[in-house]
């Protein structure tokens, strides 16, 4: 089974910054690919950024240039960098990591979530 835990949410002010977390329980390597998504009330879940097996970044149109996906191996640790923070990011984060199998199948992977509130 594996787990993700994430950290690094809060209450920041528009134009501010934050940090999200999520350690793994296993190597990263392990995973196909690893995304963070987000929840806003009333909203679905939607991808934020995404990172496949071999470090190739996605992300969202409305994050691009204000959001950083990265990785630290050795501390099975992914990270996301938030900067330039507008109230309209505000949601529950969620780690997020799959597993495909060679028959055909696939796994996903969630954390608990961590709140982002941006406001003044």
């Amino acid at each position: 089974q594996v787990q993700l835990v994430e950290s690094g949410g809060g209450l920041v002010q528009p134009g501010g910054s934050l940090r999200l977390s999520c350690v793994a329980s296993r190597s990263i390597f392990s995973f196909n690919a690893m995304g963070w998504y987000r929840q806003a009330p009333g909203k679905q879940r939607e991808v934020v950024a995404s990172m496949s097996s071999d470090g190739r970044t996605n992300y969202a149109d409305s994050v691009k240039g204000r959001f950083t996906f990265s990785r630290d191996n050795a501390k099975n640790t992914v990270y996301l960098q938030m900067n330039s923070l507008k109230p309209e990011d505000t949601a529950v984060y969620y780690c997020n990591a799959v597993v495909m199998y060679v028959s055909g199948s696939n796994a996903h992977y969630w954390g608990q979530g961590t709140q982002v509130t941006v406001s003044s």
